[in-house]
């Protein structure tokens, strides 16, 4: 067999040469439009479902918030497992197809049961749907710090994280998502005075319902006026702590008692379930200073990845002095 192919090769040597030429170009045009990954995707289908349940104990997360997703996502076409975790105000569900399934019609199916759900889950709790990535797809790890001599407290750190870099990190080309971790998350903090509002006569409950309503935009519909059309809208979404203080909360014998008088209001840390830090250091601001100084005297992707993010990188990013 072998003596065969090598006499038919001899005596078709232009059909050989054409046939190696041809088997070469395509080669040359599949090589680029491989996928490189450092190692092969061997996970099926996954759709993994977040769901934040603040305040919740393991126990409850587990019997109000997993075990309906899970009843849910059972007896799709196609499931070959349904396992979850749970943790304090945390649920996490993973569903797993076949394979050979279609990604995006086993998403569309998901999305599908958990219309179903409305109702079933607490109020305020909501299923979120991770990006179409597996845990092969890691390919950073970025620390923000502040640079020599700045002053920037880890609320303002997490800030730039949050509303400065992730968006733009999310605008580029194949990333499907960007966590933050560590530093303080800010939220606006309210500490009633009972002394105030036992003078003034106001209740916990009057300050709760003025509060629930605050920060929303309400419209009022339109009103015609020689023949244009006005549009009537009650603006109240802001982030200003000024703007929050004046909320009027109670009218006590004609007078308008604000939110500033009854409570403290401010900028304050919403509780910390986890933290972050830049090669094993505190995370705090001298910490991330000093370990910043560190890693510029180390070597290797440390050294290039500060450089660069305290460089030009980070000017073309908008991020702010600092």
């Amino acid at each position: 067999m072998f003596t065969a192919i090598v006499s038919t090769s001899l005596r078709n040597r232009l059909m050989v040469l054409v046939a190696a030429l041809l088997l070469s170009l395509y080669g040359a045009f599949t090589l680029g439009h491989l996928s490189v990954d450092v190692f092969p995707d061997l996970n099926r289908p996954t759709i993994t479902l977040m769901t934040e349940s603040p305040g919740m104990a393991p126990e409850e997360v587990e019997r109000l918030v997993s075990f309906p997703i899970e009843t849910a996502m059972n007896g799709m076409p196609g499931v070959e497992r349904v396992r979850s975790t749970s943790s304090a105000g945390l649920s996490v569900v993973t569903v797993e197809f076949g394979w050979g399934t279609e990604i995006y019609r086993n998403r569309q199916q998901v999305t599908e049961r958990l219309s179903l759900l409305t109702g079933q889950l607490p109020p305020g709790v909501v299923p979120q749907m991770g990006p179409i990535s597996s845990i092969m797809g890691e390919i950073m790890l970025v620390a923000l710090t502040p640079a020599d001599g700045a002053s920037i407290d880890p609320m303002r750190l997490r800030d730039v994280g949050d509303w400065t870099l992730r968006p733009r990190l999310l605008s580029i080309a194949g990333v499907s998502q960007v966590i933050p971790m560590g530093g303080e998350m800010r939220q606006f903090r309210v500490a009633p005075d009972t002394g105030r509002m036992a003078i003034l006569g106001v209740t916990l409950e009057q300050v709760r319902t003025a509060l629930s309503g605050y920060g929303a935009n309400v419209g009022g519909g339109i009103v015609e006026r020689r023949g244009e059309e006005l549009l009537v809208r009650g603006v109240g979404r802001t982030s200003r702590l000024d703007d929050l203080r004046k909320l009027p909360v109670a009218v006590i014998d004609g007078a308008v008692v604000a939110l500033g008088d009854v409570a403290a209001v401010d900028h304050a840390a919403r509780p910390r379930r986890g933290d972050a830090g830049l090669n094993g250091l505190c995370p705090e601001t001298a910490g991330c200073r000093h370990a910043d100084r560190d890693a510029r005297r180390g070597t290797g992707l440390d050294r290039t990845v500060l450089r660069s993010a305290a460089g030009r990188g980070a000017a073309r990013c908008g991020l702010p002095s600092g």
